[in-house]
């Protein structure tokens, strides 16, 4: 397996591997990356779908991916996916498969004419005092400390930073600033996560960062992550003749381990209470999904809080048994280890009048009911101190939804801390006191708060004990290659895997570990695509250079005549030219 880039491997159809003749494939999980591998086995392997089975042990495909509507409960949705013209991975996957809603169109064929017509952006990204605008004028506030911080961490390499939070390398002048109240809603990051991770964020996305103002950088699927991407994936790879098997837990992998060389041998499972499983030849090919960020999520209702679950946890034992087995295969502890710092809480409210979105819409400035972007993202309550942070997608969110109902997302970073109106932290709230809490920092008057949270909505809270695990503070080898040194038959994928410069919590971290996998232990001869090179692209360091400084010019040191000087001489190259394109010479300060 290698990296490319550019046309040439992008629009190549592979050769049929050799090995494809004969392997049969196992996929352990049925979330995104064990599709977008078995999707990568059919298309570029050209493994006969026939060959391929996919062992999860719950009703549904998908995993974190995930959108239902619960008997008596109303509308649920764990999280949301925030998606970017550069996730090549996963791009080069949906131009495969077929539309549900267009015919002769593919998922990203539909994406990308949705969002054409429909670009994101939001008109109000934070909020305070009651939902008034809180004045954040699209600026970083970024002091000179703060700013050195950022090019230090950003310039680190990986080892200086490995095993340290973030509050250990950023100061209280960058944790202050509006650039981490809008990152950390964001991406979900805490003051006590890893400041690696920190790091290749920043790297990954650092072409997008002008735009985390206002979320412009972002895209967003037509329906609900479920709807618009795991159902079309599943439905086409049934299609293929895939096998999906339902009601199967993994419990354990053997391996056949000998120096320089190792093979698993039997997957062990549990159906219907009774033991089962399947012995691996040279040929089988086992795809193991390891780790979970939703693994125990407990859903509340209206009346009823989420349940903590720190119990057994399916998805860490499986890892736990393989981990112990061979020093190569990971450190799962690491991530599952530290409930109260992998943990939140998020909810689905369901409006069921006209009354609360004629709120949403005086902060959103658009109407819910239109169809088109509502909020453009999250919107932030920035003096909330649960960090409460809520959005409305294109409206309907859900293909049943009645026309007269909205569906709202919400979280909150800070779940064990009283409430602003309500005085009880998220974890301990039903679904009816989280609706209160959010009616408030909506700007809701007070008067009218119980009523609407009793009678105008529905919400399921959810507690997610691991949703932040792979944040957590960790070292070189506490994540597993996706194919491990020596490996023959079998690969690790998901966002617990070691994939090279992509960062995780994303699906497109997920699609490339499934194609990584599938292209090394097939011996597919197509590059899987480089991570998007913006870290390496003068013209995007110097575009987020300007924006983090709020757009005030460079300061060069010295006397203004040696500065003048030094500007008439840049003036006339290339470096110059960019250095005025992106405003970081001022006008008045050329000679």
């Amino acid at each position: 397996m290698y990296y490319s880039s550019g046309n040439y491997e992008a629009f190549a159809r592979p050769r049929r591997p050799e090995r494809s003749e004969r392997v049969s494939a196992w996929f352990v999980g049925a979330g995104l990356a064990s599709l977008a591998g078995a999707a990568f086995l059919v298309r570029d392997a050209q493994v006969p779908g026939e060959r391929i089975t996919v062992l999860e042990r719950l009703r549904l495909p998908g995993g974190a991916l995930d959108g239902i509507k619960e008997p008596k409960k109303g509308f649920v949705i764990r999280g949301g996916r925030e998606l970017e013209d550069h996730m090549e991975c996963l791009w080069d996957l949906f131009r495969s498969v077929p539309s549900l809603e267009i015919d002769g169109a593919s998922v990203l064929d539909e994406f990308y004419w949705l969002n054409k017509d429909d670009p994101n952006r939001s008109l109000q990204r934070v909020t305070e005092r009651q939902g008034e605008d809180a004045g954040t004028d699209g600026l970083f506030a970024l002091n000179d400390r703060a700013q050195k911080d950022l090019v230090r961490i950003f310039l680190a390499t990986r080892e200086e930073l490995e095993g340290r939070r973030i509050d250990e390398v950023f100061g209280r002048d960058f944790l202050d600033s509006n650039f981490w109240l809008y990152w950390r809603t964001m991406f979900a990051f805490e003051e006590w996560h890893g400041a690696l991770e920190m790091k290749l964020y920043l790297h990954r996305f650092v072409h997008h960062v002008g735009g985390l103002p206002d979320l412009s950088a972002l895209k967003f699927t037509k329906y609900n992550q479920y709807e618009s991407m795991v159902l079309p994936l599943t439905r086409w790879l049934l299609d293929q003749g895939v096998t999906f098997r339902f009601g199967v837990e993994v419990t354990d992998l053997d391996f056949d381990l000998a120096p320089g060389r190792k093979r698993a041998t039997r997957l062990h499972w549990t159906e219907d209470g009774r033991r089962g499983g399947v012995d691996l030849g040279e040929d089988d090919l086992v795809f193991t999904t390891i780790g979970s960020l939703t693994e125990n999520s407990d859903n509340g209702d209206h009346h009823t809080p989420a349940r903590l679950d720190e119990g057994p946890a399916p998805a860490w034992d499986l890892w736990r048994g393989i981990a112990a087995k061979d020093p190569s295969f990971g450190r799962p502890e690491v991530f599952c280890g530290d409930i109260p710092r992998s943990k939140w809480e998020s909810a689905t409210v369901t409006t069921l009048d006209e009354r609360i979105p004629r709120h949403i819409q005086k902060i959103a400035k658009r109407d819910p009911f239109s169809g088109r972007v509502v909020t453009g993202g999250i919107v932030t309550a920035r003096d909330s101190s649960w960090l409460l942070s809520w959005t409305v997608n294109r409206q309907p969110h859900f293909k049943q939804q009645p026309a007269d109902q909205i569906v709202v997302w919400l979280y909150s970073l800070f779940v064990d801390r009283p409430g602003d109106f309500v005085k009880k932290p998220m974890q301990e709230c039903t679904g009816e006191e989280i609706t209160r809490e959010w009616l408030y920092h909506l700007g809701v008057p007070v008067a009218e708060i119980p009523e609407l949270a009793a009678d105008a909505a529905r919400c399921v809270p959810v507690m997610m004990p691991y949703v932040t695990s792979f944040f957590l503070p960790r070292r070189a080898g506490d994540r597993p290659a996706v194919v491990p040194d020596g490996a023959v038959n079998f690969a690790f994928i998901g966002q617990f895997a070691e994939t090279s410069r992509d960062c995780i919590f994303t699906t497109e971290y997920s699609v490339r570990t499934g194609m990584e996998a599938v292209y090394r232990l097939t011996g597919v001869e197509r590059g899987v695509p480089e991570v998007f090179n913006s870290t390496y692209d003068i013209r995007a360091l110097l575009a987020a250079a300007s924006v983090l400084r709020d757009g005030a010019e460079l300061d060069l040191p010295g006397p203004a005549f040696v500065r003048k000087r030094l500007l008439h001489r840049l003036e006339a190259t290339e470096v110059g030219e960019l250095l005025q394109e992106f405003d970081l010479i001022k006008e008045e300060e050329r000679p």
